[in-house]
């Protein structure tokens, strides 16, 4: 039974990997709003905001590579969270357009469409954040990471994609359209403003700072941004990013192979 759910998840997952490929403009439509907002914060806003972050008078140019560096965390946050947007738009083109119900004819492993879903959006993720990677070099970004640090860089960035491609799953599952589904996800965008992505929690109000300090973006932004920097973060900040990663992804994974089940049942009935 476990050799037939892995050939079954390997196959679809393949399916999902010739998609991507099919349609690469989907992946650079999800990665363009971070680069968007990239552009914006280092060239728009970030001669003021470099300095303002550094505490002293520099050049237009320093303090706008001061706070690229500063932000670049947050964008790759950005990264996943629009990449996992796309995963609920998959997900739901799927469940609406009788690709499921096609595949549920067939003598394959409930688990495999959900988990191929959620290893194609792994990939997209890491093909995403090479991209993002890539164009904040050209714009001068630098780090000072080890091999250690990047080891960590991966693992804190795969297990925050995995938490949010599961539940994006559910999200794209509990919607009925596909617009729908790809309206739902767009506050996993918007978290990043709330978080230490952009400036620093102590610069906010009392209210804000108290949601940014206890959401989990914060942690994992700070988390990256350690490593990124070349110095490890601090014990409680990697467990509480972890925490929260696993905890994500523990509730979505369940809700999402109810709301899979429930949809089977309702469509076989």
């Amino acid at each position: 039974m476990a050799n037939t759910a892995v050939r079954d998840t390997a196959i679809l997952f393949r399916r999902r990997l010739l998609h991507l490929a099919a349609y690469p403009s989907m992946t650079l439509m999800l990665i363009g709003m971070p680069l968007i907002f990239m552009f914006l914060f280092v060239y728009v806003f970030g001669g003021t905001m470099g300095a303002g972050i550094a505490g002293m008078h520099l050049s237009a140019a320093t303090s706008r590579s001061q706070y690229l560096r500063y932000i670049f965390p947050a964008i790759i946050v950005m990264t996943v969270a629009a990449t996992a947007q796309g995963t609920a738009i998959g997900i739901s083109m799927d469940m609406t357009r009788g690709i499921v119900d096609r595949l549920r004819t067939l003598p394959i492993a409930r688990s495999a469409v959900l988990t191929a879903h959620a290893l194609g959006a792994l990939v997209q993720t890491v093909i995403s954040t090479v991209v993002v990677l890539a164009i904040a070099l050209v714009l001068g970004y630098r780090t000072s990471a080890g091999l250690g640090s990047w080891v960590l860089i991966v693992l804190v960035t795969l297990a925050f994609s995995l938490a949010l491609t599961w539940l994006t799953i559910g999200l794209g599952l509990a919607a009925r359209t596909v617009e729908t589904a790809s309206n739902t996800p767009m506050f996993l965008t918007l978290l990043p403003f709330l978080s230490s992505g952009f400036v620093p929690t102590d610069s906010m109000g009392p209210f804000l700072r108290f949601v940014a300090q206890n959401q989990p973006f914060t942690p994992i932004v700070d988390s990256l941004r350690g490593l990124l920097d070349g110095h490890t973060p601090s014990t409680s900040t990697l467990v509480a990013a972890f925490a929260w990663c696993a905890g994500i992804c523990l509730l979505s994974f369940l809700w999402s192979t109810r709301l899979y089940a429930r949809r089977s049942a309702t469509v076989a009935a």
